[in-house]
Formats: C-alpha cells, structure tokens, sequence
C-alpha cells in the first residue's frame, strides 16, 4: 500500500524559529550523513523517513558527499521523495550542502562560485527537485575570498534555487563575516551548522552568542559525538561498533580510560533523570534557547525512537548541570 503519514504527526513534536526568519524547524531533525547510501538498505531507508515523518521531523538534512559512496544518500532520498512523498513536498525542510571534495579536478571542492553552483545543480538532478530549502557553505575556503562564497549562496537564492541559505564549519569571526556580507546582499544567513556536544564544546566560545546576537539560527551536529554519547561504549569497544571495524571517524585511541569513565558518569546522571544517555545528550543541546534543532542520525527505526524520547524532559536544574560540568571537568 502507498505510505499514508500519521494524521497527528504533529502533535508532539515542538517547532522552534530559526533566528529571526519566518522559518520554524522541528526541534529534532533528520541527517542522512550515514545509512542512506548505495552500501546500506533501501527498505530500512525508507522505514526510517516513514518514521521520522510520522513522528513531526519535517526537517532532512544532506550534503552532495553523503553516502557512500558520495551522491547516492541525495539519490536514495530522490527516489523515496518521488515514491511516498510526492504530495508531501510543501510540508518538507530538505537541506543539503557544498564544499567537500566531491569530483576530480580543481572545480570539484572547497568554495568557488564554479563549485558552489555546478555542486547545487548537481544536487538538484539527484534529489529530483526544482529547489532546496536551504543550501550550505559547507566549509570556509581559505583561497576563495569569502565575498565570492556569499554572492555565490546570494546567486542560487536569486535562480530560485534554494529558498534560504546556511554556513556550516565556521569559526566565529570568519562566521561574523559571512553574515554580514548576506545580509549586506540581501540574502540574510538562516543557520549555521556547527559540530557540538558534551564532548565538543567549540561553539560555547563566541559561535552561539554571535548567532544569538545576529539572529541566525544554530542546528548543531554530531550531538552524540559519534557514538560516544549512548550506551554502546559504557562497557568497552563492542565487536560490531564502527571503532572495532574501523570504520568512520571513531577510533579506538578516543576512547581512553578518562573518557570511559566520563561516559558511565554521565549515564548514571540520565538514568536518574529517566533518560538515556543518547537522551540526555540531546536534551543537553536543545536546553539552550539560541539552539533552534538538534541533527540527529539513525540507522534504525528504534534509534530514531530513541534519540526523540528527549523532548520528553528538556529541563535541567542547576544541581544537574553542575554535576555534567564537573564531569566534563
């Protein structure tokens, strides 16, 4: 039978104003960074949006690279868009990025108007779409003046080709810049998507007051730090994780006593709180006002569940956030 979405998927699920835009995003949101490619199940794929859309996510995150191998998660989503969200395009945010090497040659990565526009197009033909909602620089380039990075994001809005536009990995001050640029052009920046956790905490340092300030949204990912933020690692290295295969940015030499201990602390504080750790995790991100979505990732429909069990208690008392900070040290 054709997919027919939950009649009351949005009941549940909060929505939060990107910055000072008209544009409101689910407070959790979908990534298809793994899981979606060509190595990985169409069925399970497909499971896994059903669900997310059932449940209020609205919002699918991609990159030109996303797979493996690079171009087929944007494919892959293509088709099921096509097959069991056809009528459902307008009830959608569908994100995706460029800036990493994506082909060969000099036009193929980084920041250049060629590269930004021909990787857009490129998008475009795979995802089956007229337009994304938002599209990214996905990394700063250090040998393309920025000026011509923006007026490239500034020049896909104008074709109507995106309907809003992000940065992705920049630092403050470079990210202090490209707004103001944006907004100099009339294209104002929607989001900045920054890798932030627990354990990752770079953009406590000047990126979230910035944004809060300017107001530009904030979609962190990687909340779960790869992993180590849920109760895969609380006993060791699993013979199935990806860092025992070694596979994806997890290694082994990350995972230290220090660390370990960290992790079974900070899950004793969840359990008490009647979460997860992956829970707490999320819950921990999206405490912060200035935080519009938390990008999450899935590889099952159970995962998914799990990961949006968060909203259920997204309150801390000064009690509890002192003693993740003494943990954190």
């Amino acid at each position: 039978m054709p997919y027919q979405p939950r009649p009351a998927r949005y009941a549940d699920m909060p929505y939060r104003r990107c910055g000072r835009s008209g544009l409101k995003l689910p407070a959790v949101s979908l990534g298809l960074w793994h899981n979606f490619g060509d190595v990985d199940v169409l069925a399970n794929f497909r499971a896994i949006l059903h669900r997310a859309f059932d449940s209020g996510v609205t919002h699918f995150d991609l990159a030109n690279n996303y797979g493996p191998p690079p171009g087929s998660a944007e494919t892959n989503f293509g088709r099921l868009l096509k097959e069991d969200f056809r009528g459902y395009r307008d009830e959608l945010v569908i994100s995706t990025k460029a800036g990493y090497h994506m082909w060969e040659g000099p036009y193929g990565e980084w920041g250049s108007r060629k590269y930004l526009v021909s990787s857009l197009d490129q998008s475009l033909r795979r995802l089956k779409l007229d337009y994304v909602d938002i599209f990214y620089s996905h990394r700063p380039d250090p040998d393309t003046p920025l000026e011509e990075t923006m007026a490239a994001l500034d020049h896909v809005v104008r074709q109507g080709k995106a309907l809003y536009v992000g940065i992705s990995n920049y630092e403050p001050a470079e990210a202090a810049e490209a707004i103001g640029m944006l907004r100099a052009l009339g294209t104002p920046c929607l989001i900045h998507q920054p890798k932030y956790s627990m354990f990752e905490r770079g953009p406590e340092n000047g990126l979230l007051d910035l944004l809060g300030r300017e107001g530009v949204g904030c979609i962190p990912f990687s909340p779960l730090a790869q992993g180590l933020l849920t109760g895969k690692y609380l006993h060791g290295i699993p013979n199935d994780s990806r860092v025992a295969k070694g596979v994806g940015f997890l290694t082994e030499t990350q995972l230290t006593e220090e660390r370990l201990t960290q992790i079974r602390a900070l899950n004793e504080l969840a359990q008490e709180r009647g979460q997860s750790l992956a829970q707490m995790a999320l819950s921990w991100i999206l405490r912060d006002e200035r935080v519009t979505s938390v990008l999450i990732g899935a590889s099952k429909p159970a995962q998914l569940d799990d990961s949006l069990r968060c909203l259920e208690n997204l309150t801390f008392s000064e009690q509890e956030l002192g003693r993740i900070e003494k943990v954190l040290g």
